[in-house]
Protein backbone atom coordinates (compact mmCIF):
# COMPACT_ATOMS: atom_id res chain seq x y z
CA UNK A 1 0.00 0.00 0.00
CA UNK A 2 1.45 3.67 -0.91
CA UNK A 3 2.02 6.12 1.90
CA UNK A 4 1.72 9.04 -1.29
CA UNK A 5 -0.77 11.59 -1.30
CA UNK A 6 -2.27 12.76 -4.55
CA UNK A 7 -4.19 16.12 -4.95
CA UNK A 8 -6.44 16.11 -8.08
CA UNK A 9 -7.65 19.73 -9.16
CA UNK A 10 -10.18 19.92 -12.03
CA UNK A 11 -13.02 21.95 -12.57
CA UNK A 12 -14.53 18.34 -13.96
CA UNK A 13 -16.20 16.17 -11.64
CA UNK A 14 -16.30 13.16 -13.68
CA UNK A 15 -12.86 14.07 -14.73
CA UNK A 16 -11.85 13.86 -10.81
CA UNK A 17 -13.71 10.78 -10.36
CA UNK A 18 -12.21 8.67 -13.18
CA UNK A 19 -8.75 9.15 -12.49
CA UNK A 20 -9.55 9.04 -8.43
CA UNK A 21 -10.73 5.28 -9.44
CA UNK A 22 -7.91 4.30 -11.30
CA UNK A 23 -5.13 5.63 -8.56
CA UNK A 24 -7.01 4.74 -5.59
CA UNK A 25 -6.51 0.92 -7.08
CA UNK A 26 -3.04 1.82 -6.75
CA UNK A 27 -2.92 2.41 -3.52
CA UNK A 28 -2.09 6.37 -3.55
CA UNK A 29 -3.90 8.41 -0.51
CA UNK A 30 -6.75 10.85 -3.01
CA UNK A 31 -7.69 14.67 -2.30
CA UNK A 32 -10.10 16.49 -4.48
CA UNK A 33 -10.41 20.44 -5.31
CA UNK A 34 -12.64 22.14 -8.13
CA UNK A 35 -10.93 25.30 -8.34
CA UNK A 36 -7.52 26.70 -8.10
CA UNK A 37 -8.58 28.85 -4.81
CA UNK A 38 -9.39 25.78 -3.36
CA UNK A 39 -6.16 23.64 -4.31
CA UNK A 40 -4.22 26.94 -2.93
CA UNK A 41 -6.00 26.29 -0.14
CA UNK A 42 -5.22 22.61 -0.11
CA UNK A 43 -1.66 22.76 -0.28
CA UNK A 44 -1.11 25.79 2.02
CA UNK A 45 -2.89 23.16 4.91
CA UNK A 46 -1.52 19.92 3.76
CA UNK A 47 1.42 18.20 2.04
CA UNK A 48 1.01 16.07 -1.27
CA UNK A 49 3.13 13.84 -3.22
CA UNK A 50 2.11 14.86 -6.64
CA UNK A 51 -0.47 17.60 -7.89
CA UNK A 52 -2.57 17.05 -10.87
CA UNK A 53 -3.50 20.28 -12.25
CA UNK A 54 -6.35 21.00 -15.05
CA UNK A 55 -5.14 24.61 -17.10
CA UNK A 56 -8.95 25.86 -17.42
CA UNK A 57 -10.68 26.22 -13.84
CA UNK A 58 -12.27 28.98 -12.88
CA UNK A 59 -11.45 31.17 -9.94
CA UNK A 60 -7.76 30.56 -10.40
CA UNK A 61 -6.51 28.55 -13.58
CA UNK A 62 -3.83 26.08 -13.44
CA UNK A 63 -0.98 28.01 -15.03
CA UNK A 64 -1.12 30.91 -11.75
CA UNK A 65 -1.32 27.92 -9.65
CA UNK A 66 1.76 26.34 -10.76
CA UNK A 67 3.80 29.24 -10.44
CA UNK A 68 2.46 30.09 -6.82
CA UNK A 69 3.00 26.38 -5.84
CA UNK A 70 7.08 27.01 -7.43
CA UNK A 71 7.19 29.99 -5.67
CA UNK A 72 8.07 27.58 -2.40
CA UNK A 73 7.66 23.82 -3.69
CA UNK A 74 9.24 21.46 -6.10
CA UNK A 75 6.01 19.24 -5.98
CA UNK A 76 5.69 17.09 -8.91
CA UNK A 77 3.12 18.79 -10.77
CA UNK A 78 1.67 17.09 -13.78
CA UNK A 79 -0.56 19.43 -15.92
CA UNK A 80 -4.15 18.62 -17.77
CA UNK A 81 -5.35 20.02 -20.41
CA UNK A 82 -7.79 20.10 -23.53
CA UNK A 83 -5.38 21.33 -25.74
CA UNK A 84 -2.28 20.13 -27.70
CA UNK A 85 -0.41 23.47 -28.90
CA UNK A 86 3.11 23.77 -28.68
CA UNK A 87 3.40 26.76 -27.56
CA UNK A 88 1.16 25.51 -23.78
CA UNK A 89 3.76 23.27 -23.20
CA UNK A 90 6.63 25.50 -24.00
CA UNK A 91 4.77 27.74 -21.29
CA UNK A 92 4.07 25.31 -18.74
CA UNK A 93 7.64 23.07 -18.72
CA UNK A 94 8.94 27.17 -18.13
CA UNK A 95 6.55 27.22 -15.20
CA UNK A 96 8.26 23.90 -13.86
CA UNK A 97 5.41 21.43 -14.91
CA UNK A 98 7.58 17.92 -14.66
CA UNK A 99 4.66 16.21 -17.17
CA UNK A 100 1.73 17.57 -19.42
CA UNK A 101 -1.19 15.38 -20.80
CA UNK A 102 -3.79 16.14 -23.36
CA UNK A 103 -7.55 15.25 -22.93
CA UNK A 104 -9.02 12.81 -24.12
CA UNK A 105 -6.41 10.63 -22.40
CA UNK A 106 -5.65 7.15 -20.85
CA UNK A 107 -6.00 6.26 -17.19
CA UNK A 108 -3.58 3.64 -17.61
CA UNK A 109 -1.09 6.09 -19.42
CA UNK A 110 -1.53 8.36 -16.50
CA UNK A 111 -1.17 5.90 -13.76
CA UNK A 112 2.43 5.05 -15.41
CA UNK A 113 3.33 8.63 -16.04
CA UNK A 114 2.66 9.04 -11.73
CA UNK A 115 4.54 6.17 -11.07
CA UNK A 116 7.76 7.70 -13.04
CA UNK A 117 7.67 10.96 -11.65
CA UNK A 118 7.32 9.86 -8.30
CA UNK A 119 10.48 6.99 -8.79
CA UNK A 120 12.27 9.89 -10.24
CA UNK A 121 11.88 12.48 -7.31
CA UNK A 122 12.48 9.64 -4.71
CA UNK A 123 15.39 8.50 -6.56
CA UNK A 124 17.32 11.99 -6.75
CA UNK A 125 17.51 12.98 -2.97
CA UNK A 126 20.95 11.43 -3.22
CA UNK A 127 22.77 12.20 -6.67
CA UNK A 128 25.33 9.48 -7.50
CA UNK A 129 26.97 11.41 -10.40
CA UNK A 130 29.65 13.31 -10.78
CA UNK A 131 30.60 17.44 -10.99
CA UNK A 132 31.21 17.96 -14.90
CA UNK A 133 33.12 20.57 -16.14
CA UNK A 134 33.83 21.66 -19.76
CA UNK A 135 34.76 24.83 -20.95
CA UNK A 136 32.62 27.84 -19.56
CA UNK A 137 29.97 25.25 -18.27
CA UNK A 138 30.13 23.60 -14.90
CA UNK A 139 26.84 20.98 -13.59
CA UNK A 140 26.82 20.40 -9.93
CA UNK A 141 25.10 17.00 -8.79
CA UNK A 142 25.65 17.93 -5.00
CA UNK A 143 23.74 21.30 -5.06
CA UNK A 144 21.49 20.49 -8.58
CA UNK A 145 23.02 24.03 -10.10
CA UNK A 146 24.42 24.56 -13.43
CA UNK A 147 27.02 27.56 -13.43
CA UNK A 148 28.30 29.17 -17.13
CA UNK A 149 31.27 31.14 -16.55
CA UNK A 150 30.64 30.63 -12.73
CA UNK A 151 27.26 32.88 -13.05
CA UNK A 152 24.17 30.57 -12.08
CA UNK A 153 21.62 30.18 -14.70
CA UNK A 154 18.14 28.88 -13.83
CA UNK A 155 16.77 25.73 -15.23
CA UNK A 156 13.30 23.86 -14.51
CA UNK A 157 14.10 20.55 -12.84
CA UNK A 158 13.25 18.55 -15.79
CA UNK A 159 15.49 20.32 -17.73
CA UNK A 160 18.39 20.18 -15.59
CA UNK A 161 17.70 16.59 -14.89
CA UNK A 162 17.84 16.05 -18.93
CA UNK A 163 21.29 18.36 -19.18
CA UNK A 164 23.22 16.21 -15.97
CA UNK A 165 21.78 12.85 -17.63
CA UNK A 166 23.38 13.92 -20.75
CA UNK A 167 26.61 15.40 -19.27
CA UNK A 168 27.02 12.18 -17.17
CA UNK A 169 27.31 10.02 -20.25
CA UNK A 170 29.38 12.83 -22.91
CA UNK A 171 29.45 11.88 -26.17
CA UNK A 172 27.00 9.40 -26.27
CA UNK A 173 23.83 9.19 -28.37
CA UNK A 174 20.93 8.71 -27.02
CA UNK A 175 17.42 8.25 -28.70
CA UNK A 176 14.56 10.73 -28.12
CA UNK A 177 12.57 7.33 -26.81
CA UNK A 178 15.73 6.45 -24.72
CA UNK A 179 15.87 10.12 -22.79
CA UNK A 180 12.26 9.25 -22.47
CA UNK A 181 12.80 6.77 -20.52
CA UNK A 182 16.16 7.49 -18.86
CA UNK A 183 15.11 10.99 -17.88
CA UNK A 184 11.26 10.76 -17.41
CA UNK A 185 10.96 7.61 -16.34
CA UNK A 186 8.48 5.97 -18.53
CA UNK A 187 8.17 4.28 -21.79
CA UNK A 188 7.40 5.90 -25.12
CA UNK A 189 3.32 7.43 -25.48
CA UNK A 190 3.86 9.10 -28.98
CA UNK A 191 5.00 12.49 -27.98
CA UNK A 192 8.70 12.80 -28.88
CA UNK A 193 8.00 17.05 -28.87
CA UNK A 194 8.65 16.65 -25.19
CA UNK A 195 11.96 15.85 -25.66
CA UNK A 196 12.73 18.31 -28.46
CA UNK A 197 11.08 21.20 -26.23
CA UNK A 198 13.40 21.10 -23.64
CA UNK A 199 16.18 20.73 -25.78
CA UNK A 200 15.28 23.89 -27.56
CA UNK A 201 15.15 25.33 -23.81
CA UNK A 202 18.27 24.26 -22.56
CA UNK A 203 20.03 25.43 -25.54
CA UNK A 204 18.00 28.84 -24.95
CA UNK A 205 19.58 29.07 -21.47
CA UNK A 206 22.87 27.92 -21.86
CA UNK A 207 23.60 30.53 -24.41
CA UNK A 208 26.92 30.91 -25.82
CA UNK A 209 27.62 27.02 -24.01
CA UNK A 210 24.68 25.49 -26.25
CA UNK A 211 27.10 23.94 -28.69
CA UNK A 212 27.57 20.93 -26.17
CA UNK A 213 23.91 20.04 -26.72
CA UNK A 214 24.49 18.80 -30.26
CA UNK A 215 21.88 16.96 -32.68
CA UNK A 216 22.99 13.67 -34.19
CA UNK A 217 20.51 14.13 -37.28
CA UNK A 218 18.33 11.01 -37.52
CA UNK A 219 19.10 9.20 -34.35
CA UNK A 220 18.59 11.84 -31.10
CA UNK A 221 21.24 14.28 -28.91
CA UNK A 222 24.69 14.05 -26.95
CA UNK A 223 26.56 16.04 -24.85
CA UNK A 224 29.68 17.24 -26.62
CA UNK A 225 33.23 17.87 -24.78
CA UNK A 226 34.48 20.00 -27.38
CA UNK A 227 33.38 23.08 -28.55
Amino acid sequence: MSNKKILIVDDEEKMREVIKIFLQKEGYFIEEAADGKEALDKINDSEYSLLILDVMMPKIDGWTVCRKVRESSNIPIIMLTARGEEYDKLFGFELGVDDYMTKPFSPKEMVARIKAVLKRVSGSSEPKSKTVKVGDIEINPLSQQVFIENKEISLTPKEYDLLNFLAQNPERVYTRDQLLNNVWGYEYFGDFRTVDTHIKQLRDKLGKCRQHIHTVWGTGYKFRMGE
